[in-house]
């Protein structure tokens, strides 16, 4: 009887923390089936009797696309079929054999360049050769897109390249793998395609362009640097023009090298509590003169590693107002494998308590550069086109393609004047200065004073898929 009795008393317990629980829960489980239901119901009455047939799936897809476009652009559902793929892009990584391709006009497939460290690399597959066959079949009569995909494959499978090399043919067996495209890049190449990181060989002032923030780009970054102090660098400008951002970690890895303490970044949403990335002593690098280039293009991670170093006093900041892209998106897997959501759920703040991120009828977002240098979008495409070039592996013997003789760095007018502020930096350090100045007389000025007209952000996306149509060539 005890144990019965026991059992009935758990049991009522048990019913009255449900009931407890019940009466909030059971509004809004209604509303969501109850909207479920009208959804159903549409998609059933549109499929069976609207005047022409429809693609369920599409009307499926159209409904979840409207509901999340009432948000903002950075939120997104990824299919099953596109999640390997979406997975990918975030790591900047896929599977092949490393070369970047494009069809000339009379339809060869041309190597563009191999990816360092490559299968391509390896075997020695040089610029200008001419794919002819893959696996021996001839891919004369063949679009892009389709030898692309004829190359790649799964990872551990091998593909066999015939190229025509001037009036030779060479065959080459290439084992297919996880291809990483580098981030972390130099200022232009050696004789030997290896990166020259400095920008003035002289005055020993480095540069280093980051293109992306993936999980390895601390890692690329860190025995480089290293290895520039060992050589005597007197000062880095390190380039964040172009760069769409990436991983938080990335970013505050690379911010923490920099600095020995102090905030990194502060994450604020609705449901989750503030969450302050603090910057270590460990590992931190010796000081030394550094400048960040943003421009309208420089998003998300690529706007918390300048605007950071910029309100730590760490680094000078110059170029044009950056896009201002600072919400934290959280990948959810769903239920029954129906895919992921992307779904902004927090804002990035700055050490000095600056919302990044650019909301509608904003007036102030992004970071502002010390010194303001904005170019036109003809001189930006100008300049994207010259930083692609340096870019490119070259076959031996043949020479760099060279700037213009009036200006040292070709079009790069951000970049001189860059070059030309770390000359004063490095004096002011070689005085005893270890950080910057509070305020930098003439150079320190408000949004309203250091930028153009405000952008619209799409115009700054605009710049992003030029870059894009300008310089990315199909990888495999």
């Amino acid at each position: 009887m005890k144990k019965e009795k026991l059992a009935w008393t758990v049991s009522l317990l048990l019913i009255a923390l449900l009931a407890m629980q019940l009466p909030g829960s059971i509004p809004a489980r209604d509303e969501d089936y109850a909207f479920v239901r009208t959804l159903v119901d549409i998609h059933r009455q549109v499929t069976a009797r609207y005047v022409e047939e429809v693609d369920p799936d599409a009307l499926r897809r159209g409904a979840i696309d409207g509901m999340l476009n009432r948000l903002d652009p950075y939120t997104d559902y990824v299919p099953p079929q596109d999640q390997k793929a979406f997975d990918q892009m975030l790591e900047g990584q896929f599977e092949g054999v490393g070369i970047q391709l494009s069809q000339k006009e009379d339809g060869d497939i041309e190597v563009v360049t191999p990816i360092d460290d490559s299968p391509a690399f390896k075997a020695g597959i040089l610029p200008g050769d001419v794919i002819i066959k893959v696996n021996n079949q001839s891919v004369s009569d063949k679009r892009l897109a389709d030898v692309t995909k004829m190359i790649q494959g799964e990872v551990g499978t091998e593909v066999t390249l015939r190229v025509r090399r001037g009036d030779e043919e060479l065959d080459f067996t290439l084992m297919r793998q996880q291809i990483v495209m580098p981030t972390v890049k130099g200022f232009n190449r050696n004789g030997d395609n290896t990166w020259n990181y400095y920008v003035d060989e002289a005055e020993k002032i480095a540069y280093m362009r980051v293109t992306q923030f993936t999980g390895d780009t601390y890692e690329k970054m860190r025995p480089i640097i290293e290895s520039l102090l060992a050589d005597g660098m007197r000062g880095l400008i390190l380039d964040l023009r172009f760069n769409p951002g990436g991983r938080l970690d990335a970013a505050t890895a690379v911010v923490d090298m920099f600095l020995d303490e102090g905030v990194i970044v502060s994450t604020r949403g609705r449901d989750r509590p503030e969450e302050t990335v603090f910057a270590t002593a460990k590992g931190t690098l010796p000081n030394f003169p550094l400048i960040v280039l943003v421009n309208g293009s420089s998003a998300s991670a690529a706007e918390i590693v300048a605007g950071s170093l910029k309100d730590n006093r760490r680094a000078l900041v110059i170029g044009s107002r950056t896009f201002g892209k600072g919400s934290v998106q959280e990948l959810i897997r769903l239920d029954q494998n129906s895919g992921e959501l992307k779904l902004t759920v927090a804002y990035y703040y700055l050490p000095s308590g600056r919302l990044v991120h650019r909301k509608k009828d904003a007036k102030d977002w992004g970071v502002i550069p010390h010194i303001a240098v904005n170019v036109d979008p003809a001189v930006e495409q100008r300049i994207i086109r010259e930083r692609y070039e340096t870019e490119l592996f070259r076959r031996p013997g043949t020479a760099p393609s060279t700037a213009p003789a009036t200006m040292p760095y070709g079009s790069d007018v951000q970049l001189q004047r860059a070059v030309d502020s770390m000359m004063a930096l490095i004096v002011l350090h070689k005085n005893g200065a270890t950080t910057l100045p509070a305020t930098i007389p003439g150079v320190e000025q408000s949004a309203a004073a250091t930028d153009a007209p405000a952008d619209d952000p799409a115009d700054a996306e605009a710049n992003e898929v030029e870059e894009d149509a300008e310089v990315a060539v199909p990888e495999d």
